[in-house]
């Protein structure tokens, strides 16, 4: 069996043992709840897409659990949630030169 056949089995066999529960991944993301930090925000759908640059699609599909942000988009979320205002503050930056 070539390197990656057997890279590739073995990922297989983790991913088993996770979802058995005989194993435990390396690592979580804690996915934030986007719709709390919008509401807590007091913003619509569109409007939080809006004022943090993304798009409302994909804010929709976050929300209604089609889709889960990537740890990017997680880590951003998260700065979102802690320090909005320097969030906004950086894209003010960012726009306006």
């Amino acid at each position: 069996m070539s390197k990656l056949g057997k890279r590739l089995l073995k990922s297989v066999n983790e991913a088993v043992a996770i979802a058995e529960g005989k194993a435990k991944p390396a690592r979580v993301l804690d996915i934030v709840d986007v719709a709390a930090i919008r509401k807590s925000m007091n913003l619509s759908q569109s409007e939080f897409a809006e004022r943090y640059r993304l798009s409302p699609a994909t804010v929709r599909d976050w929300e209604q659990g089609r889709r889960a942000p990537d740890r990017a988009a997680n880590n951003y979320l998260l700065m979102i949630q802690y320090a909005p205002k320097i969030v906004e503050k950086v894209i003010d930056q960012l726009v306006t030169g």
